[in-house]
């Protein structure tokens, strides 16, 4: 994939913390292993060219990361946009040709639109039609920095496999599709259980620390925490930012990231959307397999992890979703929501139709 040749995007990785000086052990997903893989070098950056003069370059440095999380402050910059998943449909089909599809789909911001309260999130009817749709086909993986009970309360598709808390906490179907083995087991992978106490306490005490700031909302995802900081005045972001940060002082295994307009603490294991996706390849028996084709569409920065895999692989699009171009990993693009589900549509429709070409060869040939 050729680099491009562009500066800053939506999401940045906050300062880091200070190192923890132990991690616990957390249970791992059986024998399962993934190799080390981090896409956190290029934002690291980055961060290093927008380090100002004056406090330590700190509170300004704070500022403007939080900034970028809002696409308006990046449209003036020259940025190179990737080729649409739509114009290139026919392109992304004949990769596909004689291969088994495994769909991998982000939530907020690409299932759904986004909005100022999280708890509102809604997918419409129609996008749940098309998701419904593509499950039937191939198998297909919700991946989501969202509580996993939240995401399907608002996906409602017992068909899925569900991973929630970026890749942290991932839950098979409860209902299988025709393709499956019926026989199959459903898959619970929790990497981050031995996080549990200290996630609740950090939690506890950011509620209690952010009443100040209005606006702000903390938000349990179980194995993850987000302070949605898109309803606080950009005035007070940076004191947010300070406050979050100072809390985290007193949980050195927890780690602190930024994503759109949220700022996202994490424990420190090395486990991501691009483990979670290698795990889920590995459930559904294409650990090595050469005949498949992985396809992530995702629009946060914790997406890059997946699309990092995919490339690295040397297997599979990711596709970003985002009407501003962004430094990615991706292959494609599509610019919002809407474009998502025509993809998905057009998608189902060429398997529909592949299926019924090979069954009228069937038939000749009989």
């Amino acid at each position: 994939m050729t680099k491009l040749s562009i500066v800053v995007p939506e999401e940045m990785l906050v300062p880091a913390l200070p190192p923890a000086t132990s991690t616990p052990s957390p249970p791992q997903p059986g024998s399962f292993r993934p190799p080390r893989c981090s896409s956190s070098a290029n934002y690291k950056n980055i961060l290093t060219h927008l380090e100002l003069h004056g406090n330590g370059g700190k509170s300004s440095s704070w500022m403007e990361t939080m900034k970028a999380s809002s696409p308006t402050h990046v449209r003036n910059l020259k940025q190179r946009r990737l080729p649409s998943a739509l114009s290139k449909f026919e392109e992304i089909t004949t990769a596909a040709k004689g291969k088994k599809i495994a769909m991998f789909l982000d939530y907020d911001g690409t299932l759904s639109p986004i909005v100022d309260d999280p708890d509102s999130a809604f997918m419409s009817d129609s996008m749940r039609a098309a998701v419904k749709s593509i499950a039937k086909y191939f198998p297909t993986a919700i991946v989501t920095g969202r509580c996993r009970d939240k995401v399907f309360s608002f996906v409602q598709l017992a068909e899925l496999y569900y991973a929630g808390s970026h890749g942290m906490d991932i839950k098979g179907p409860t209902k299988w599709p025709k393709y499956t083995n019926a026989q199959a087991k459903a898959v619970l992978c929790q990497p981050a259980s031995a996080f549990l106490p200290m996630i609740n306490e950090a939690y506890n005490v950011l509620v209690e620390k952010t009443k100040v700031f209005p606006g702000a909302k903390v938000e349990n995802n179980r194995f993850c925490l987000s302070v949605h900081f898109r309803c606080v005045d950009e005035k007070i972001w940076n004191g947010l930012a300070e406050e979050v940060r100072s809390v985290l002082t007193a949980f050195p295994d927890l780690k602190l990231t930024q994503g759109r307009k949220v700022l996202e603490i994490r424990p420190t294991i090395e486990w991501d959307k691009g483990k979670a996706l290698e795990f889920l390849l590995q459930e559904l028996g294409f650990a090595d397999s050469n005949d498949v084709l992985p396809v992530y569409i995702g629009d946060d920065r914790t997406d890059e992890d997946a699309f990092k895999v995919l490339r690295d692989r040397g297997q599979g699009f990711g596709i970003l979703v985002s009407k501003f171009p962004k430094e990615t990993c991706a292959t494609y693009s599509l610019k919002e929501p809407s474009e998502v589900k025509e993809f998905l549509r057009r998608l189902v429709e060429w398997r529909r139709n592949s299926l019924k070409a090979e069954h009228r060869v069937g038939v000749k040939r009989n």
